[in-house]
C-alpha cells in the first residue's frame, strides 16, 4: 500500500475520505517522479492526463493504494453550469446521487510574475480558487481540491506566501476566511495546504491544495 494518511483534520467523515483520496493521488505523483516520466512545461492538461490515465485509472495501482472504490474522470462538464472539471472523483457508494462527487482543479505554477495578478499564481486563484467560490464548480460535500503543477524550480513554501499575498491584496472577492495553511496530513510529503472561503450562498468551502514539483521532469525540446 502507498503512503498512509496522518489525518490531522478530523472534522467530518468526508474530510477523512478526501484526505485518503489525496494521499493516494500523491502516491501516484511520487510514482511518476520515481519512474522519471517527462512532462511538458506548458500544458497542464497533458500533465493531468499522464497522472490520471497512467496511474489513477489503472486498476492494479488503484488496488495498491486502496482507491479501488473510486472512479476518476477527466474534463467532465458540470450539469448546472458551464464548468468543465479537470478531475471528478466519485465513490461507488454515491453512484446513484448525480451531484455527489469531489472536484480537483489542476494549474501550472512557475516563477514568472509570481506576485502579479497576471502570472500563474494569479491564474491559480482566478481560474482555480474563484471557480469554486463562484460555484462554477459544484461542492456537494463542501470540500474540494486543487493541484499545483510546479514546472520550474522554486521554494514552494515561499510561493504559497505569494499566493496568500495575492488573495489578500488582489483577490478579495475570493472571500478568504483562512488563507493557504499547511495541512500536514500525508506522510513524507510536506506540500499540502488548505484554505477556507465563503461561497456565494454564504456557506463555506474548504479547499485542499497539493503542490507537485515536476521541475526536474520537464521534457527536453529538440
Amino acid at each position: 500500500m502507498g503512503d498512509v494518511s496522518m489525518f490531522q483534520y478530523k472534522n467530518e467523515p468526508y474530510e477523512l475520505e478526501f484526505e485518503k483520496i489525496l494521499t493516494g493521488i500523491t502516491t501516484c505523483y511520487k510514482m511518476m517522479i520515481k519512474d522519471n516520466i517527462p512532462v511538458p512545461s506548458n500544458d497542464e492538461n497533458r500533465i493531468r492526463d499522464i497522472l490520471l490515465l497512467n496511474y489513477l485509472k489503472k486498476r492494479a495501482i488503484k488496488n495498491k493504494i486502496d482507491l479501488s472504490s473510486y472512479r476518476f474522470d477527466r474534463e467532465i462538464p458540470e450539469d448546472t453550469t458551464k464548468g468543465r472539471v479537470d478531475i471528478r472523483i466519485i465513490s461507488k457508494n454515491d453512484f446513484e446521487i448525480d451531484e455527489a462527487y469531489y472536484v480537483i482543479e489542476c494549474k501550472r505554477l512557475d516563477n514568472k510574475k509570481p506576485t502579479g495578478a497576471s502570472g500563474l499564481n494569479g491564474e491559480y486563484i482566478k481560474e482555480g480558487i474563484m471557480r469554486f467560490v463562484a460555484e462554477y464548480y459544484s461542492s456537494y460535500y463542501g470540500i474540494n481540491g486543487m493541484i499545483g503543477f510546479v514546472v520550474e524550480q522554486m521554494n514552494i513554501d515561499s510561493n504559497i506566501k505569494r499566493i496568500n499575498g495575492l488573495l489578500s491584496n488582489n483577490f478579495k472577492d475570493a472571500n478568504t476566511q483562512n488563507k493557504l495553511t499547511p495541512a500536514c496530513f500525508i506522510k513524507n510529503f510536506k506540500y499540502s495546504y488548505y484554505s477556507i472561503h465563503k461561497i456565494t450562498n454564504k456557506k463555506e468551502i474548504k479547499l485542499y491544495h497539493l503542490m507537485f514539483d515536476y521541475s526536474r521532469n520537464i521534457e527536453k525540446l529538440n
